[in-house]
């Protein structure tokens, strides 16, 4: 079926099982269990188990239409978490377990005095399959830790260990070899060694025991990892009256990771359709599913033209 993007008012469990698309990526901001009328939704249940009662079928349905390249994430906080992951578990398999992603919030409720204050939501990241999407992204180095690095004529460098100095641990006996008057199990091959001595990529100490220098420029920055501090709230120019709106700047990132031009992106707890607008800023095709006209509303009001990003 072509893709087009929608945004649906009503039933979710009902919507999702009559639309007939593949979907590539999911993100969901479910009810908490926070036992609070929101006024745009009332996230009150009677147990957790009528919490999770209510979010397996729903779930079990976006299992059923991802792509085996799709991902989903689901965005809960540390009350629910373990309760949901079991269920995931179940309805992916463990295997398809992604990550556990800590996200930190501006939690500005009054202190509580007999426990520590939350200060984090959860992202829970499932594949369909291990043929799943994933792009990876980096984290810029600090200043802090481009200070510390040398300078040469090439620029900007950092140095690592060329010998090992666990071989009884990690052994290797291809890799043991004399190199500069010293014998030692190495982490390079001679051949690699020779290379990266006649490129002037190695420094020597006292003992002639060299390193190898790893340049700024040609490092992408650090891997990303599963605790991210840099996305805590809302700015000013993407606050929209809708009580539980997410930053753009996370489904943003979480797009970059998961998702590629053209893709087509589902969530069926929409909002005020923080999905659908990265999808329009990232050129991604989406759904959006909600059962209050009032997140319908809002997010077409801050999209002046949607037809003409696609």
């Amino acid at each position: 079926m072509k893709k087009e993007n929608k945004y649906i008012v009503g039933d979710n469990l009902k919507i999702l099982s009559e639309l007939d698309y593949e979907y590539d990526f999911c993100y969901i901001d479910p009810p908490f269990f926070t036992q609070r009328d929101f006024g745009d939704f009332d996230d009150n249940f009677d147990s957790m188990e009528d919490f999770i009662g209510f979010l397996k079928p729903r779930v079990q349905l976006i299992h059923e239409k991802l792509s085996k390249e799709g991902n989903l994430v689901i965005h809960i906080d540390s009350i629910t978490s373990h309760y949901v992951k079991v269920m995931l578990d179940d309805i992916f398999g463990i295997k398809n377990f992604k990550n556990e992603i800590i996200l930190k919030t501006n939690n500005m409720k009054a202190h509580i005095k007999s426990k520590l204050m939350r200060a984090h939501d959860t992202l829970l990241v499932y594949s369909k399959s291990n043929q799943s999407k994933y792009f990876q992204q980096y984290e810029q180095h600090s200043e802090e830790y481009i200070s510390s690095f040398k300078q040469d004529e090439r620029g900007y460098y950092s140095t690592s260990a060329a010998k090992n100095s666990q071989p009884e641990v990690i052994k290797r006996p291809n890799l043991r070899y004399e190199w500069n008057g010293n014998k030692e199990q190495w982490w390079v091959s001679k051949e690699k060694m020779q290379k990266l001595h006649d490129n002037n990529r190695l420094v020597y100490n006292d003992k002639g025991v060299p390193r190898i220098k790893r340049y700024l420029h040609e490092s992408k920055g650090i891997p990303m990892r599963d605790v991210w501090l840099d996305i805590s709230s809302i700015q000013a120019n993407e606050k929209l009256d809708y009580a539980t709106q997410k930053p753009i700047k996370l489904i943003n990132r979480l797009l970059d990771l998961y998702t590629e031009k053209s893709d087509l992106c589902l969530d069926i707890f929409a909002g005020s359709g923080v999905l659908g607008r990265s999808c329009i800023d990232k050129s991604r095709y989406y759904h959006l599913v909600d059962i209050n006209s009032k997140g319908k509303d809002i997010f077409e009001q801050s999209i002046p033209s949607i037809s003409k990003f696609f």
